[in-house]
């Protein structure tokens, strides 16, 4: 009878030590798995994060092409004012030479005031 008792006792025992280590593995197993899910749903947050960036820059290659063009047809638009502004330098010129000339007429024009009244100013004594 005693031997009966002490093979149920060491029979009970293992049964505790194999749902410890159960208990002991499923809460490894428990651990790891959540480590893993934490990793995987960083690499997702990563990767749409990726996505974003590439849409960005994307969009971003989409605006410079945009202004390329624009520079472009401001640079086709500033050639054809090229004509106009050597037009414009070419009057300007014109209106300094005028300028100049006119100062001339006016200087002469008041030298010869100066001498119709002279010659008036002698003629009646």
């Amino acid at each position: 009878m005693a031997d009966k008792k002490k093979n149920n006792e060491q029979e009970s025992k293992p049964d505790e030590l194999a749902d410890a280590l159960d208990d002991l593995f499923s809460g490894v197993s428990s651990m790891i798995k959540s480590e893993l899910q934490g990793s995987n749903n960083l690499l997702e947050l990563l990767e749409k994060m990726n996505l974003k960036v590439t849409e960005e820059y994307n969009n971003y290659g989409d605006v410079a092409s945009g202004l390329r063009v624009f520079v472009e047809q401001l640079k086709n638009k500033s050639g054809s004012f090229e004509e106009y502004v050597h037009q414009i330098d070419a009057i300007d010129q014109q209106v300094t030479e005028f300028e100049a000339v006119i100062s001339m007429l006016d200087k002469y024009v008041t030298m010869l005031e100066k001498k119709v009244q002279s010659a008036y100013q002698v003629s009646p004594s």
